[in-house]
């Protein structure tokens, strides 16, 4: 059955600098948004929402292509890809296929891997949590190619199966494999057609790959590292044209439980940031000419799950652990500069104020600021440098644990990912100012 939608139509500001969000963790991967002339200093209440659709299982965030937005999700014993008009959350189209749902330390499988969207040929890729790679045209849901990754390269070593989202890079579409043969690989992406496999012992992980320059150069960086005994992982510095291996780095908690899932962060000139929460926590590398690591600073503080910190004119902040607690540090020198928890700071909900608990919190920096979206659906615009914090604006869109995709800004639109307790996607105007709703009687969201 479709999920239920309920929307108002609101016509976006002409003052706005519209940018499209094509892949997890935004247009450049660093998880900055390139809009500008936006409405961020929402009441209490909230910003203003346009609709929201019902939507199954899964963590896989949105990507929003001009006027369209497409998610992937875990409907029954199906995975279905939807497309919606962005304005309006009216269904464009849809295509659904069986998979085997099965489940792991008590959690179920469920997509995890945000779809992939190429401008430049009008072509959409999702990998789904058994492998199905699937390549659909944006304009009509058309299946163009598919392929099952476990089929092609092997299957892989996942704790919950596949979940780092494929990244394109010119006519290559390239994915985190995790193959007993296959760790990384790369197809064609107007054919699904191999043009290279690369094999080595680390296998596989939940992170998604990144381009980086690194000394005028392109490389490739892939955090690896899955279900595996004994545990062994880290970052691959690799060749994009060729899938050649240039350097290896090891980063990985020696507990078997323990995966690698945050993205590699690009931090200025050769420095790449690198986390994980099993006992490591944070580390920042340092290349040199020839493309080999050093250790420039470890934190064992920012060790972060799932979360990617984000990197911001010389500071670097992010969400350690599960306790949501923030911390800044300076790139180059590796202090910490401060750290918060926000535990003081409370939000009505339902006529009662809640303490703030981000959890898994994940940030994004948007027309001069930064937006935290708390793991229980609390939303917050912050000022953040390296002298400390401010909060400017703060409400909580809903009260829901497992909200782990990261926001989406598109076409002064804010797209907000729900898992638990009646999974939506709900999709909230930015370029209008909202009224304060506080304590009416139609309560916070009256949408909902």
């Amino acid at each position: 059955m479709l999920p239920r939608l309920s929307f108002s139509l609101v016509l976006l500001s002409s003052t706005v600098s519209a940018a499209d969000w094509p892949h997890f963790l935004g247009p450049k991967y660093d998880l900055h948004c390139t809009e500008t002339g936006l409405h961020l200093d929402f009441p209490e209440s909230g910003p203003k929402k346009l609709w929201e659709v019902e939507r199954g299982r899964g963590h896989a965030g949105p990507v929003v292509i001009g006027d369209k937005v497409v998610y992937i999700h875990q409907v029954d014993q199906n995975e279905q890809i939807r497309c919606l008009e962005a304005a309006t959350g009216k269904e464009i189209w849809e295509h659904s296929y069986p998979v085997e749902v099965d489940q792991n330390f008590g959690v179920v499988d469920a997509p995890r891997s945000s779809p992939v969207a190429d401008v430049e040929t009008g072509l959409i890729y999702t990998l789904g949590n058994d492998g199905d790679l699937i390549c659909l045209q944006l304009a009509d849901g058309k299946v163009v190619w598919q392929i099952s990754v476990p089929e092609v390269f092997g299957t892989g070593p996942f704790f919950f199966g596949y979940g780092s989202s494929p990244l394109i890079h010119g006519e290559k579409l390239i994915v985190n494999v995790g193959a007993e043969d296959v760790c990384v690989a790369a197809v064609n992406k107007r054919d699904g057609k191999t043009l290279w496999q690369t094999d080595h012992a680390w296998h596989g992980s939940y992170a998604s790959p990144i381009i980086a320059n690194l000394h005028g150069q392109e490389k490739l960086l892939v955090f690896t590292g899955g279900r595996v005994k004994p545990p062994t992982g880290g970052l691959l510095c690799m060749n994009p044209e060729t899938g050649a291996i240039d350097s290896e780095f090891p980063w990985r908690s020696d507990n078997f439980a323990s995966v690698n899932a945050t993205s590699p962060v690009v931090c200025g000139e050769n420095l790449v940031f690198l986390s994980e929460d099993y006992g490591l926590g944070g580390v920042m590398v340092e290349y040199d000419a020839a493309f080999q690591p050093q250790v420039r600073w470890t934190s064992p503080e920012l060790g972060c799950q799932f979360q990617t910190p984000i990197y911001h004119q010389g500071t670097l902040y992010g969400l350690g652990g599960n306790g949501g607690l923030m911390l800044a540090y300076d790139v180059r020198s590796g202090r910490m500069l401060w750290n918060e928890a926000f535990y003081e700071t409370k939000i009505e909900w339902q006529g009662r104020p809640i303490s703030v608990s981000l959890g898994h919190a994940h940030l994004i920096h948007v027309d001069g600021a930064f937006l935290c979206l708390g793991e229980d659906g609390v939303l917050m615009r912050l000022n953040l440098n390296p002298g400390g914090f401010e909060i400017v604006a703060k409400t909580r869109l809903f009260y829901a644990p497992e909200t782990w995709a990261p926001p989406v800004i598109s076409g002064g639109r804010l797209f907000v990912t729900q898992n638990e307790l009646g999974p939506k996607l709900h999709c909230y105007d930015l370029t209008v100012e909202a009224p304060d709703l506080t304590g009416s009687a139609a309560g916070p969201n009256p949408l909902r």
